[in-house]
């Protein structure tokens, strides 16, 4: 499985973003999708996931600001940012769990910055 991220960049505080990642290959099989993010200095952590049945999951510290979402037909998954703030600059990544190592993507950058 191959995944590619985009639709980071610049925005303002209180901005949107919608991210994509794209995956291609053994695509059949991929359940759960996830976002995470790595910002500078930080450990990568958990945004959320998604199931192939639509079924979501979120960090608490992103509930009600970030959405997931993801088209199985395209096989893209989708994260919509609200009310973005600073501390949310950071590479954010997609993970496609798998054994015996996950999938990532390459991750897209977004920086949040008056």
């Amino acid at each position: 499985v191959q995944l590619q991220a985009s639709g980071g960049g610049s925005v303002q505080p209180g901005g949107s973003l919608r991210l994509s990642c794209a995956a291609s290959g053994s695509t059949s099989n991929i359940d759960l999708m996830s976002w995470y993010r790595q910002a500078p200095g930080k450990q990568r952590e958990a945004l959320a996931s998604i199931t192939r049945r639509g079924g979501t999951g979120y960090a608490d510290h992103v509930k009600g600001r970030f959405f997931i979402s993801r088209d199985n037909a395209k096989n893209m998954v989708y994260l919509q940012m609200n009310s973005l703030k600073p501390e949310d600059t950071a590479v954010y990544y997609c993970k496609v769990p798998s054994s015996p190592v996950d999938y990532w993507g390459q991750g897209t950058l977004v920086t949040v910055s008056s």
